[in-house]
Order: C-alpha cells, then structure tokens, then sequence
C-alpha cells in the first residue's frame, strides 16, 4: 500500500491550480455526498441494525483512511459518518426526492471538477489512476488542514515531490 505522503503527492500533482482546489472544496463533498445518498437505498435490517450499500462503502472507506494515517482516518471517518447520516435522512424520502438530490448533487460536482480542470489544464487524476477517487475526498481535507497551518510536514513532503500550488495572477 502506498504511504499518505505518496497518495497525495501523486493527486497532488493534478491540483497545482488554486482556482481547481477551490473548485474540489465544494465539487468533492457534493460528490460524496451524492454517491452517499444514492448508495442509501436498499436499507436492510441485520442484527436490528440498518445496513445499506452507502453504509458498507463508508466502512469499507473508513478503514483504507485508517489504515492509511490515524488523525486523517479519524477526520475522514467523522465526516464520511456525517454523509451517511444525511443520505439516510434522504433515503426515507419519496423516490423523486432522494433519487433527485443524489443524482444533482453528482451531477453539479462533476461539472465544478470539470471546471477546476480547466483552470489546471490538465485531466483529472482518476482518469490515470482509478484510487484517485478514493484519494480526492482526503486531498480535500488536507488541504483545509493546510489553510489552518495544519499538517505542515504532509504539505512540505508533498510540495517537495510535486511543487507548491500556483496562485492565480491578478492583472494590474
């Protein structure tokens, strides 16, 4: 398994762009969100416990953050909880209702990564590697981590692989 330093070096280098980051801020939750929501349905009882697809996934999910770095698996477990929680509140609503908020939630946070790729002229990162995916959520997070003058040596050790993030010019 590849180091926390290494998986967000590697997305990293598709995100130098601060104009695409700011994108990600929003686009990204919208996605997991959405992904959350739409996974929601069928709820299952086991052991008098709900289970439904989104709440395998946010497990599943959880663990690999956990695995990977214990502060930032326990943020992303905090938050992905916080996603599921709203997609059950949506799962228990009409069809329209859910399948509607799921599906423009996706829709409108693909289209803001779009965008952000435009302004970093360059694909995005699960175009070249699938864990990009996964690694997008918690890019997302360090970097607000980063904003606050957290993590300083996870942003060192990633700027020293791929370079600091490029600010836009503002014209005289």
């Amino acid at each position: 398994m590849k180091s926390l330093v290494e998986q967000l070096s590697q997305y990293a280098a598709y995100h130098r762009d601060a104009r695409n980051i700011a994108t990600h801020f929003v686009g990204i939750p919208m996605i997991v969100v959405a992904v959350t929501v739409l996974l929601a349905r069928p709820l299952v009882l086991i052991a008098g416990f709900g289970v439904s697809p989104a709440s395998l996934a946010v497990l599943v999910a959880a663990g690999y953050y956990l695995m990977l770095d214990l502060r930032y698996g326990v943020a992303m477990t905090l938050l992905l909880t916080l996603s599921l929680w709203i997609a059950m509140q949506l799962a228990v609503q009409p069809m329209a209702i859910w399948l509607g908020s799921g599906i423009g939630l996706f829709v409108v946070g693909w289209a803001l990564q779009f965008i952000g790729h435009y302004y970093e002229g360059r694909k995005p990162a699960f175009a070249d590697d699938l864990m990009g995916l996964a690694i997008g959520p918690l890019f997302v997070l360090a970097e607000a981590g980063f904003n606050l003058g957290l993590r300083d040596e996870v942003r060192g050790a990633i700027e020293a692989r791929v370079g600091p993030v490029r600010r836009a010019s503002v014209a005289a």
